[in-house]
């Protein structure tokens, strides 16, 4: 791996491995840009820049490097923690912000958009190789390194932040079989997470990704989507704003009543192969579309994945049954050329779409997800004597204040219980 030297900050000399330095002023001015619009991050990081409480630690976060993670970045390393940044997506990684996080802001990073596995996994060695105290991951891969090939590793680990489903999945399924090594808190299922984020982040770069990468009018168009979880509720409501007719695929009876509910035609993946015209996975599950559904569907279809990897698509699957593959008939889109003479278009490689195709989440959805991220850090090295090898809900106490703050940023008031009210929600004494 090519390791590159920046000059000494901090007192240290500090390695990282980015495209290409020179674009860390169009970095720069990118970071700023979406610290605009993260104001109760900011204030977090106003305080930690006094308080240092991550003081002492070391850090290994395995997240997508864009301009709003960029500044996570800034305020864990304000409150004092010593932090390796590295790509948990070969395709999100934006170069400039990597750029200017290693030269404007003294950072360890290792990211570069289009990385290849091997690079990528370089990348993920050099976090774990930082033998951190606690580790933030997209997809728990970091975790998953620290219980596998580097366990002398993880021996000093505090706590664990995962922000995925499938991450969580994976962590509470270690859990169950006895093996997690170190405690977990479960950043996803916080509703200042997953409620936002996943619904109106995805639903929104979702959209944005498809539309950057193929340029295609959504009104009339036939969307598929399959997984009807946060993630396929936004992007379904996005796709419908736009007056496309949405079709849901789903494997849980309870969300396939609420599509129907909804308003969104239900059906199996085998029927929706037929008839689609966009299909998007968003289940954080592996082949999701097969082999079997490809070659029902239509001529000229777009296939795309904003739940989780390039796995959610059985790509090796189309490969094997494709005559012919054209890699970037345009930018984002690989066409692949059935039997049939029927092509399939794949767009961003089957990663993340809103990601590999677009720039993500706003910013200002990312305010919160990145804001629970930095407390829950402070609260889980408060906490730590008292954590057990276990997967952890981020306490209420932490959402309750995100949320009040948020809504003070955007100049919202809401009204507040009476002592009556109180009272009344607390026994049962009192009659109706």
């Amino acid at each position: 791996m090519a390791t590159a030297k920046v000059k000494k900050g901090e007192g240290t000399t500090r390695s990282y491995h980015v495209a290409d330095e020179s674009l860390a002023p169009m970095g720069k001015n990118r970071i700023l840009w979406a610290d605009r619009d993260m104001p109760v991050l900011a204030e977090i990081r106003a305080r930690f820049e006094k308080e240092k409480p991550l003081k002492g630690h070391r850090m290994s976060a395995c997240l997508h490097v864009t301009a709003e993670t960029a500044n996570l970045a800034r305020t864990l390393k304000a409150g004092g923690a010593d932090l390796v940044l590295v790509a948990s997506n070969p395709l999100s990684t934006q170069d400039d912000v990597a750029a200017s996080l290693v030269k404007d802001y003294g950072m360890r990073v290792y990211a570069i958009k289009g990385e290849d596995n091997d690079t990528y996994y370089q990348h993920l060695d050099a976090g774990m190789r930082h033998s951190p105290s606690i580790t933030m991951d997209d997809g728990a891969d970091l975790v998953h390194g620290l219980h596998t090939t580097h366990i002398e590793f993880g021996k000093n680990i505090v706590a664990s932040l995962e922000e995925t489903t499938t991450g969580v999945i994976r962590l509470q399924a270690l859990h169950k079989e006895g093996k997690l090594r170190f405690p977990v808190f479960a950043v996803n299922d916080a509703d200042t997470k997953h409620l936002f984020d996943n619904r109106y982040g995805t639903g929104q770069s979702t959209l944005d990704g498809i539309i950057r990468a193929t340029d295609i009018l959504i009104a009339g168009r036939v969307i598929v989507v399959a997984g009807y979880g946060w993630c396929g509720k936004g992007f379904a409501m996005r796709a419908k704003g736009h007056g496309a007719e949405v079709v849901v695929t789903e494997i849980n009876p309870i969300r396939a009543l609420e599509a129907r509910m909804d308003g969104f035609r239900v059906m199996p993946m085998a029927d929706a192969a037929k008839i689609g015209d966009v299909f998007c996975t968003v289940t954080g599950n592996m082949h999701v579309i097969r082999p079997e559904h490809f070659e029902k569907m239509k001529d000229g279809v777009y296939v795309c994945n904003s739940g989780h990897f390039d796995i959610e698509l059985d790509l090796k699957g189309l490969a094997k049954m494709s005559k012919k593959v054209d890699k970037n008939v345009v930018p984002f889109v690989d066409r692949y050329t059935l039997a049939s003479g029927n092509t399939v278009n794949i767009i961003a490689e089957g990663r993340l779409v809103n990601l590999g195709a677009a720039h993500g989440h706003p910013a200002s959805v990312m305010d919160m997800s990145f804001a629970t991220q930095a407390l829950t850090t402070e609260h889980a090295i408060k906490s730590a004597k008292k954590l057990k090898a276990e997967v952890y809900d981020v306490p209420k106490q932490i959402e309750d204040y995100i949320s009040t703050l948020k809504l003070k940023t955007m100049g919202i008031k809401i009204d507040k219980l009476t002592p009556d009210q109180k009272k009344y929600l607390s026994t049962w004494e009192m009659g109706t």
